[in-house]
């Protein structure tokens, strides 16, 4: 990035001087996100748990980057995506870990986990690895609280994306994950890949808000297709602050979820899967609270 130059990669545009300060300047400065001026890695390694198609037969190379645009008071990564737990690295280890990835994992793709603050690094050590001939599919994989802008800058790194509808109401967005635009700025991304690249979008069922996942695959169904392949999820569970704030502090009900499952085939959605509600492991959705840093398989 330029000298002096402000972040403005999410929907937030807060402005930070955190890669390289003006002249004169105190010095770089974290954005809302808590991201500062290099890129921060919690865990890397295969990961075996995500959609076939991404995990394919080798495994997702997945990179867990730290910090969040979002603040989610459920999160089930809150180690380092709340507390910015991981190892700061250079553009060069960056480069390195994609690298192992690549080659001594054999992964499928390169998962970029909330990538979002860090996208000028992840694209200049994608540069170096592609001069030595070496390149993956990239999964952008994140909330879908995207910049448009941003997607178009970066959309190298984006050959499927991998976004969350989380919300379908501004005021929950705020209440939930202090993004009080949510609804618009996800709805504008997953149209721009839709349009652009490979897409898969999440729907993930949260306890006394099944109604929001109803009217979000309504709006894919109506407003862009229902051949969009769509992920229902029923792995919530309670995590992080939301322990204390029923309803999230329950799992989701069966009734609640069969409400969602039954709208998916109601507006025809037939490509993507359907998580078994009985199937749903709570210690697997709370990997995140438990998994160690540094490389290691995720299953």
């Amino acid at each position: 990035m330029s000298e002096g130059a402000a972040c403005e990669l999410c929907p937030r545009r807060c402005r930070a001087a955190r890669f390289a300060p003006a002249r004169g300047a105190a010095g770089p400065r974290a954005g809302f996100c808590g991201a500062g001026a290099c890129a921060r890695v919690f865990r890397w390694g295969l990961h075996f748990g995500e959609e076939p198609p991404i995990a394919g037969e080798h495994g997702s190379g997945c990179i867990f980057f730290s910090r969040c645009t979002m603040k989610c008071v459920y999160c089930q990564n809150s180690p380092w995506s709340w507390k910015g737990a991981g190892e700061d690295v250079t553009t060069e280890r960056l480069a390195q870990i994609m690298r192992t990835l690549a080659i001594d994992d054999r992964a499928e793709n390169w998962n970029l986990v909330s990538p979002t603050p860090y996208l000028p690094y992840i694209r200049e050590a994608a540069h170096a690895l592609a001069a030595d001939g070496v390149a993956l599919p990239f999964v952008w994989n994140s909330s879908g609280y995207e910049r448009i802008e941003t997607l178009e800058e970066y959309r190298e790194l984006c050959d499927i994306a991998l976004f969350d509808l989380r919300y379908s109401r501004n005021e929950t967005a705020a209440r939930l994950s202090s993004a009080p635009d949510y609804v618009e700025k996800a709805r504008a991304a997953v149209g721009w890949a839709a349009a652009n690249t490979r897409l898969v979008v999440r729907i993930l069922v949260l306890p006394g808000h099944a109604d929001e996942a109803i009217e979000n695959l309504a709006w894919l169904a109506t407003g862009l297709s229902s051949d969009i392949a769509v992920s229902v999820m029923a792995q919530y569970t309670p995590a992080y602050m939301a322990k204390d704030m029923p309803p999230l502090d329950r799992t989701v009900t069966r009734e609640e979820y069969e409400s969602v499952t039954e709208a998916a085939a109601d507006f025809g959605f037939e490509n993507g899967w359907i998580q078994d509600l009985a199937a749903a492991d709570p210690a697997l959705a709370l990997l995140g609270e438990n998994m160690p840093p540094e490389h290691g398989t995720v299953r």
